[in-house]
């Protein structure tokens, strides 16, 4: 098999690296990986530690040539040229191009693409082709593809089509090879990892980048994971070629048992929510997935459902099996969004818990309507509906995550405290609880969102480098904020003083609130909040971090810190029984 080819590398924006490389995959096939090197957000919604790429491949059949997915424009200057260099050689015209899914990322230079090839056909499912549309503002020559239909390449490619809705968009498909077993699966299985190795032969380093991308991605669609993984169990694939990250080959079987494992366990949670949505509307995908992820990080199940496609039916069954409904605003002037409003009032059930949410974009039903008509069938809002008055920031998507895990919360707190009082004996509870720690506020900040909790399960890890291990709960709204690389403050609280700071930061906030309203504060050499009345203040930067059943144990480096009262003791946090913190 060929070496891999790497272009030149250009710049972007602010000196971002970006690069292009041509990797073989299988017989006939290589890839086109769009390397984004220096990308440490993506979508606003979390950080990148080590950049992303965007994946496309080409299919070279004996008949036909077919190029899956493309790339983002932001590559244009790069992924063009390197896509006819790879055709010139081969001395081919581009026949079709397979469109898995139309976020930005995948599809952003067709445009470019059908200018290039005129006459190419694109082919992808009908909600995509109907993206497509919208987004390219021409003609082209289509064919909307269903689950099991095939496009016979020639020379023993034929390529087999699945739907995979909701992974992470509803109009995504997977395209399987059937002469060379790669299954391309653009969104799914994939991680934001950037790395000139093709392939997963690092698992050790690409494992926890794949499982935060599964968090933040998947997770709220792992009903629909699973049944992806349904209907491909019978393909005889033996590589994944996906839209982000490595192509997984080397670890495949492990790979795909841990999505199948962690979309189980989503499975097994005792109560689901229903996200309805606007696909393709202003924001309501992004931030319908963002609160989504908020409402899975406390134990809760999703059911994604896309207002503007749904059949009456099939809303009907979500919302009655559904212990909470959130409702993100659609367009007021799309007849299929009004009929679907009408089945779900007919639908829910009395005091049955909801959520309404602003979609940003620009037609949006008004929530205050949609309130009131929820009122008047007895459902009960679980707090006042989200408003988005400006373009969504990050502080819009970290409230967005938080009124998630506050809905779901809601509906299960009664069934945690009885399982967290059932989880130990009455004596281990009192013996356990004598494990005693400081008292400690961890202040966090990125951009325009900021974060704090009072943290008791803190103990210092290591010398050399000088480290510290803190233990947060997985529905906590700061856990977003401590990814590794972030940065925060550890605030040691003063014996005899922390009163007022422990009742500030132990109230409930509403989703979005400033937690540092009111409380004295300065910037520390991080960037995060460090708070004036600690009697001692750490910075720190998450270097690793160990998954527990209901626990992340975050392990960060220290690198700075000061103290404020040299005469005062660290508060000591005692407990009675370990059921609570």
């Amino acid at each position: 098999m060929a070496e891999p080819e790497l272009s030149q590398i250009e710049y972007f924006g602010d000196n971002k690296r970006l690069q292009t490389q041509v990797t073989p995959v299988a017989q006939d096939t290589v890839s086109i990986r769009s390397l984004d090197w220096d990308r440490d957000r993506f979508d606003i919604e979390f950080g990148l530690q080590n950049g992303t790429t965007y994946n496309s491949y080409l299919i070279f059949g004996e008949d036909k040539t077919a190029l899956v997915d493309v790339s983002h424009e932001k590559f244009r200057g790069l992924y063009m040229p390197a896509l006819r260099a790879q055709l010139e050689r081969a001395g081919r015209r581009l026949d079709y191009v397979f469109v898995s899914h139309t976020e930005p990322d995948h599809s952003g230079l067709v445009p470019d693409v059908l200018d290039a090839y005129p006459g190419v056909m694109v082919v992808a499912s009908k909600v995509a082709l109907a993206y497509l549309k919208g987004l390219t503002h021409r003609p082209f020559t289509e064919r909307a593809v269903k689950g099991g239909d095939k496009v016979d390449l020639g020379g023993g490619h034929e390529v087999e089509f699945v739907m995979a809705p909701n992974l992470h968009w509803p109009d995504t498909m997977f395209t399987f090879d059937h002469a060379t077993g790669v299954m391309f699966t653009c969104d799914a299985f994939g991680a934001h990892y950037c790395t000139d190795d093709a392939f997963d032969t690092e698992l050790e380093a690409l494992a926890p980048h794949y499982r935060f991308y599964y968090d933040c991605l998947m997770r709220p669609n792992a009903r629909s994971v699973l049944t992806a993984l349904r209907k491909v169990k019978d393909l005889p694939y033996t590589t994944i070629a996906t839209g982000h990250g490595p192509m997984l080959r080397l670890n495949l079987d492990e790979l795909v048992q841990r999505y199948k494992g962690w979309s189980e366990a989503v499975g097994k949670a005792t109560a689901s929510v229903a996200v309805l949505y606007a696909s393709d509307y202003g924001f309501s995908d992004r931030l319908s997935q963002t609160l989504a992820r908020g409402i899975t990080k406390a134990g809760v199940a999703t059911d994604m459902v896309d207002l503007l496609s749904v059949d009456p039916q099939e809303l009907v069954e979500v919302v009655g099996r559904s212990a909470g409904v959130v409702i993100m605003a659609p367009p007021d002037d799309s007849p299929e969004a009004q009929a679907a409003l009408a089945t779900l009032l007919s639908s829910l059930k009395p005091k049955q818990k909801v959520l309404v949410a602003e979609s940003y974009g620009g037609r949006d039903e008004p929530v205050d309507t949609l309130v009131t008509n929820l009122v008047g069938v007895s459902v009960v809002p679980v707090f006042d509906a989200l408003r988005v008055k400006e373009m969504p920031t990050e502080g819009t998507y970290q409230g967005y995550e938080e009124a998630g895990t506050d809905m779901a919360q809601a509906l299960t707190q009664k069934d945690k405290i009885a399982r967290t009082k059932a989880a130990m004996s009455p004596d281990i509870a009192k013996a356990l609880a004598r494990l005693s720690s400081g008292l400690y506020v961890v202040t966090a900040a990125h951009s325009n969102a900021r974060g704090a909790m009072i943290a008791s399960w803190v103990a210092q890890a290591s010398f050399k480098p000088l480290g510290l291990t803190i233990a947060v709960a997985k529905d906590r709204a700061i856990e977003s904020l401590m990814q590794v690389g972030d940065t925060f403050v550890l605030n040691c609280l003063g014996e005899g003083s922390y009163g007022p700071l422990m009742k500030h930061f132990l109230q409930r906030f509403p989703p979005g609130a400033d937690r540092f309203a009111g409380v004295d504060t300065f910037a520390a050499g991080n960037g995060s909040p460090a708070l004036a009345a600690a009697v001692a203040h750490l910075e720190c930067t998450v270097a690793a971090r160990l998954e527990t059943p209901d626990h992340w144990v975050t392990y960060a480096h220290v690198t700075s810190g000061a103290v404020a009262d040299a005469d005062k003791k660290t508060a000591v946090h005692r407990r009675k029984v370990a059921n609570y913190y």
